[in-house]
């Protein structure tokens, strides 16, 4: 991801209001219903982030982010659906442990 990307999406871009959220939470996990993230937005989530938890990956190493990825990205978490409870655990990364 370029810096330049960054700071093109850093300005605005449909998942800003996620982005800007995450950022201003103080907690090191925040966890958030799937309704709770489209009243952040103003608008539904697309189908297919409440039947795969790939739309909520990050991108692979080299790879363009997807644009919902660079909002909690930008805000230094990471996302982990829970796709049966409509949740989704955003951890900011420097909390999260490496596991063997």
């Amino acid at each position: 991801m370029s810096t330049s990307s960054l700071g093109t999406f850093g300005s605005g871009g449909a998942y800003a209001p996620l982005q800007k959220y995450l950022t201003a939470r103080y907690a090191d996990a925040v966890v958030l219903t799937f309704s709770q993230i489209e009243d952040l937005l103003g608008f539904a989530l697309p189908a297919a982030a409440w039947i795969e938890p790939g739309w909520w990956a990050a991108a692979a190493p080299g790879a363009t982010p997807s644009m919902q990825s660079q909002s909690w990205t930008l805000a230094k978490r990471t996302a982990t659906p829970n796709l049966p409870a409509e949740t989704v655990l955003f951890e900011r990364i420097s909390s999260v442990v490496l596991r063997d």
